[in-house]
């Protein structure tokens, strides 16, 4: 049925002008049926499409249990306590996380098409990922009309100006979230934003708090965090796919299994969060500072930032110890800047979009010191 109308698509048929759309459709349902006509190349069982898709996978526990906790939240807000994993909280949450999956895929694929189409070129399958990655780090109760705006900020500003998917210097999904952070702040702080219904006061019980854990550290209230446990699990309010370091676990697991993601980065991300939660243990200068190293690592955005963000094959360093230096530092700014820095109580984003800038100049001083390195060895005298 595709090869039938395919030929409609091509120049010179009437649909010619939806060429990208058409390509991009039907490289999604089929492998490419393209090979090498000449030359030296590498056969591999894996390419970007798959590449995608994998990262897709892996993000699904995020995504589902995300969903559960939206209806367990919104519920637990109006004074109905449903068990976590019940069929109606989770028909509630789904039915309210769908539509900002949708506006997110068709606002960023839309776009990608109209610059694939004015370039002549394919449709990259990079957005696969974005557009999933938008909505898991974004509250719950963020407009749609926003979800737009901030999916058409971080294409066109962050990915096509750049020359598009591989050309980028900032990971799009993250400047989707820092682009509502800055420009609508009033929509991405306070307590009443992590838990549907209640920007608008639906019903909501008398003394219950949307509260995240980071948003009673900045505010002092470090009594009302709640236990490692449960951080953990995360049957918490916060951004929908960022709360449970365990589902976020079982995503990372299958990156590292299929070499998807740097595992290099990921241990030296944590490292780097240790050693700041550390210091700040030693040092205590107030109760925030006070709080178990170990919590920070389970607490915000942290967990999902250092295995889905940080990660990222384009924005991230390229050269092997350059992966130790930048995941470090992003472990080691983002505690940094959420404790020092309350202002900016998920310091994870920050540190990523500020690695993503010095990954370059990170990987350019490492492959000088190679250099300088194998420089010297050759001029040193040899010895018989």
């Amino acid at each position: 049925m595709v090869d039938r109308v395919k030929p409609h698509f091509e120049k010179g048929g009437r649909f010619a002008a939806l060429h990208s759309a058409f390509d991009a459709i039907e490289t999604f349902l089929f492998v490419p049926n393209e090979v090498t006509a000449k030359g030296t190349h590498i056969r591999d069982g894996i390419d970007m499409k798959r590449t995608m898709i994998i990262v897709v996978i892996a993000l699904l526990p995020a995504l589902l249990f995300g969903m559960f906790n939206v209806g367990y939240q919104h519920f637990l807000s109006i004074g109905e306590a449903l068990p976590f994993f019940s069929w109606q909280g989770f028909w509630f949450g789904f039915l309210k996380v769908l539509p900002i999956i949708l506006v997110s895929y068709i606002t960023g694929l839309g776009i990608e098409i109209i610059f694939a189409q004015m370039k002549g070129h394919q449709v990259a399958e990079g957005f696969f990922v974005s557009g999933m990655l938008i909505p898991l780090i974004m509250p719950i109760d963020t407009p749609l009309w926003m979800i737009a705006l901030a999916t058409a900020f971080a294409v066109i500003f962050g990915k096509e100006v750049f020359g598009g998917s591989g050309m980028n210097i900032f990971n799009p999904a993250l400047l989707a979230r820092v682009f509502v952070f800055f420009a609508y702040p009033a929509y991405m702080t306070g307590d009443r934003i992590w838990v549907a219904g209640m920007t608008r006061g639906e019903g909501i019980v008398d003394g219950f708090s949307g509260a995240t854990p980071l948003g009673n550290a900045a505010a002092d209230s470090i009594d009302r965090i709640p236990g490692f446990l449960d951080l953990f699990l995360g049957t918490i309010p916060g951004s929908i796919g960022e709360t449970s370091t365990l589902a976020i676990l079982l995503g990372a697991v299958l990156l590292l299994v299929t070499g998807i993601g740097s595992w290099k980065i990921m241990l030296s991300a944590l490292v780097g969060g240790v050693v700041m939660g550390g210091v700040l243990n030693i040092w205590g200068a107030n109760s925030y500072m006070e709080i178990p190293f170990y919590s920070h690592l389970v607490m915000g955005g942290f967990a999902f930032g250092v295995v889905f963000m940080a990660t990222d094959p384009v924005t991230a360093a390229q050269t092997e110890t350059g992966k130790w230096i930048y995941g470090f530092l992003i472990g080691f700014l983002s505690i940094l800047i959420r404790v020092v820095n309350p202002a900016y109580p998920e310091g994870v984003m920050l540190a990523i979009l500020l690695m993503n800038m010095f990954a370059p100049l990170i990987d350019y001083y490492v492959v000088q010191a190679n250099i300088k390195r194998r420089l010297k060895r050759v001029k040193s005298p040899t010895v018989n």
